[in-house]
């Protein structure tokens, strides 16, 4: 049996308006696993033209998203931060990994189905394409873990998929050139956590989203203290009082939401949340809430601005990381390229 070195690999597109929801879903699990992993963070802006982008925006986004890396923890000298497209190894894989995945496969992701809407004709190939791209930002550095939410799973799930027909159809090349029974690993989901999915502060049946029109259905990493208790304050709730127990969570969207959104932040569980607010009025809740959010949230907002405008330092962070990052890409590559029969110089 092939041994790997476990490592954890992430990313997250640079679309804009990082909110609540991307940090207690991802990157509060990006920070936690830096003190038991070797990690590598990635800012994926090869998937963020998969659909129409302006150039001005991207760039301000790329760099908005790696402040926010920064400011909520994660450390780029002992871990890597770069973006994608600094590592030109991940679309070259991606090219066989599209040699390798199946049509039927690719036609199974719902995710293109929701994206591409009734108008899939016009939608671009890499829309359609880019699960094979993920499998290859995963597989390039031969990453074990990867944390994701639920509506990437069946995405990790094709990663996997990928990696044993790649090691099964190039089983004997792979023998013979000394990496054992497999040269990819089967790359498993780490999914853990009380608010993995944060819902709209509007509507408790909708997932908090960049692009609702209302900025109050979300918490943005880049608010202040003011529009964080603003927005808390403003969240939609219902007329009864807080349940004493889980159970009556049930069929309340807007309670079951600030709830959990309480436990991510607080480190608690609901449970534990009811036991102290439960029979209380939402009032005395959101207080309660607004507090521990501008607590939790102020900080990062504010120091996500003063990186933002640092052009210098959050570039110099991107390429140093990127130059760590495809040292272990190329050797990657280089195999890949060895097994599959290329003659290399």
């Amino acid at each position: 049996m092939t041994s790997f070195r476990q490592l954890v690999f992430s990313g997250v597109q640079p679309t804009g308006n990082l909110h609540l929801g991307n940090y207690l879903g991802a990157i509060t699990k990006f920070v936690a696993l830096q003190d038991s992993h070797d990690c590598i963070y990635c800012v994926v802006d090869l998937h963020a033209i998969t659909v129409p982008q302006d150039p001005a925006q991207l760039r301000q986004s790329i760099r908005e998203v790696t402040a926010a890396f920064l400011a909520c923890g994660i450390d780029p000298k002992k871990h890597i931060v770069f973006n994608q497209s600094q590592v030109p190894e991940h679309a070259e894989l991606a090219w066989v990994f599209n040699c390798v995945a199946r049509l039927g496969w690719l036609n199974r992701m719902t995710q293109f189905k929701e994206k591409a809407g009734k108008d899939r004709e016009n939608a671009s190939v890499g829309l359609y394409a880019y699960p094979a791209l993920m499998a290859a930002d995963i597989l390039v550095y031969r990453a074990t873990h990867v944390p994701v939410g639920e509506d990437q799973k069946q995405h990790l799930e094709l990663a996997r998929d990928i990696a044993q027909k790649f090691n099964n159809d190039f089983a004997a090349s792979i023998a013979s050139e000394g990496f054992g029974e497999a040269f990819f690993p089967q790359p498993e989901p780490l999914i853990q956590g009380p608010a993995t999915r944060v819902m709209s502060l509007r509507d408790g049946t909708k997932k908090m989203s960049k692009s609702d029109p209302s900025d109050y259905s979300r918490i943005n990493l880049s608010d202040d203290a003011d529009a964080i208790a603003q927005k808390v304050r403003k969240a939609k709730t219902d007329a009864e009082p807080l349940p004493s127990e889980e159970a009556g969570l049930k069929d309340r969207p807007e309670a079951d939401n600030l709830v959990g959104i309480f436990a991510a932040l607080s480190d608690q569980s609901k449970a534990d949340v009811l036991r102290d607010f439960g029979g209380g009025q939402f009032s005395a809740f959101k207080s309660a809430l607004v507090d521990l959010s501008v607590t939790k949230l102020g900080p990062i907002g504010a120091e996500m601005k003063r990186l933002v405008h640092d052009h210098a330092y959050i570039d110099s962070v991107l390429a140093d990381g990127s130059e760590r990052a495809r040292l272990q890409a190329c050797e990657t590559m280089k195999a890949v390229k060895s097994i599959l029969g290329f003659v290399q110089h």
